[in-house]
């Protein structure tokens, strides 16, 4: 009887384990459903950067000022939820032209997440410095469980 008892116990904590999964899975999901609006209101004024190093932070610093609510402050944990790196080509005014994934994120629903926060913060600084003006970066994202981020170009490191 003692030994059926422990069984079921076991199970039964199993099975609570299993739940708990389930349902920290369900509330990660949860954060990647809803892309925020954008707060940057009108066109940005135009990029001074001359190379894609230089433009890739002003560009950061726009994502930023776009999603304030959504970006991590300080330290990053040291395990992370979403890695994704993203090549964005803007034309002469700022407009997103394209984007792809270089990296995809091991948390399937973060990849469409950032892509389409990358295309509702259009438009960047205009790249009016730059060959042709227009311009072609790659930024990685690191991504927290809770729906924040920091872009590697402006990260304040990991713990």
């Amino acid at each position: 009887m003692k030994i059926h008892h422990m069984h079921s116990a076991a199970r039964w904590w199993r099975h609570l384990a299993g739940t708990a999964l389930l349902l920290a899975a369900q509330a990660a999901l949860a954060q990647f459903s809803m892309v925020p609006a954008p707060l940057v209101q009108g066109t940005p004024r135009a990029s001074p950067a001359e190379v894609e190093t230089e433009y890739r932070i002003d560009a950061a610093r726009h994502v930023y000022t776009a999603y304030p609510m959504r970006v991590y402050r300080g330290r990053l944990p040291p395990l992370l939820y979403g890695i994704m790196m993203v090549e964005t080509e803007l034309d002469a005014s700022g407009q997103v032209l394209n984007v792809h994934v270089v990296r995809k994120p091991a948390a399937d629903e973060v990849a469409p997440w950032v892509l389409a926060m990358v295309r509702r913060a259009s438009p960047y600084p205009a790249p009016a410095a730059m060959p042709g003006a227009t311009v072609r970066f790659t930024e990685t994202w690191f991504v927290d469980k809770s729906g924040l981020f920091q872009l590697f170009s402006l990260t304040e490191g990991q713990r």
